[in-house]
């Protein structure tokens, strides 16, 4: 890997946002992903390339880190936010066509829950993965989501819900969008959740993490 794309993609993992910032304190005065991916494109490595081989393998790494037990959300959260950082340099290639979207999902916390970190992580991961994220924020109750799949027909839906409390209006939700949308796939996630309810609901897809929502929906790349 060129030795540039290497220092993004350490950096993204590591949640190294710019040169400013300080944290993690081993990277203290170096570069972040913002000024790395800035270079990265000033000598010529395409946009594309740095998504592939620096943003998404840096977020991927953090990623399984997290799914094993040895990364927590604070480090999942500052490692979106540095590959955030360096997305602002890549979005206009997205916007003139040299990279192409790998499609639109639609997410939201589901109805009386207030709770978003989890969901903000998740949604910065998968932009940074190739997709349009369209966030509807916090307490999105049916209507807001059908709202949604009318006007990106081919869209993903993605739900989280952290309260056992609103993992019935999870249920509610599921079920009438699948009513109305069958072949719209819906993923799902959140601390209280689990694959077997996942199934029990009608979703498509469980995750408990940001980088397994990443993956499922490159299975479903057409």
């Amino acid at each position: 890997m060129n030795e540039l794309l290497q220092q993004l993609s350490v950096a993204v993992e590591s949640g190294k946002i710019n040169k400013a910032s300080p944290f993690p304190p081993s990277m203290k005065g170096m570069d972040g992903a913002d000024e790395l991916c800035q270079q990265a494109l000033e000598v010529g490595i395409k946009a594309e390339t740095i998504l592939n081989d620096a943003l998404i393998t840096g977020m991927a790494r953090i990623g399984q880190k997290f799914s094993e037990g040895k990364a927590y959300v604070p480090e999942m959260l500052i490692a979106a936010k540095a590959m955030t950082a360096a997305m602002k340099h890549i979005k206009p290639y997205f916007t003139s066509g040299e990279i192409k979207r790998k499609g639109t999902i639609v997410i939201g916390t589901v109805h009386g829950d207030l709770h978003d970190i989890g969901k903000n992580i998740v949604a910065m991961t998968i932009e940074g993965a190739g997709w349009e994220v369209i966030d509807l924020g916090v307490d999105v109750n049916s209507e807001k989501f059908i709202n949604a799949i009318e006007k990106y027909p081919d869209c993903v839906i993605g739900m989280s819900a952290l309260l056992t409390t609103t993992m019935a209006n999870m249920e509610s939700t599921v079920k009438e969008l699948k009513s109305k949308y069958p072949n719209n796939k819906v993923i799902v996630g959140g601390a209280p959740l689990s694959m077997d309810f996942c199934q029990k609901i009608g979703a498509d897809f469980y995750s408990p993490s940001p980088q397994g929502a990443a993956e499922y929906l490159k299975t479903i790349v057409c």
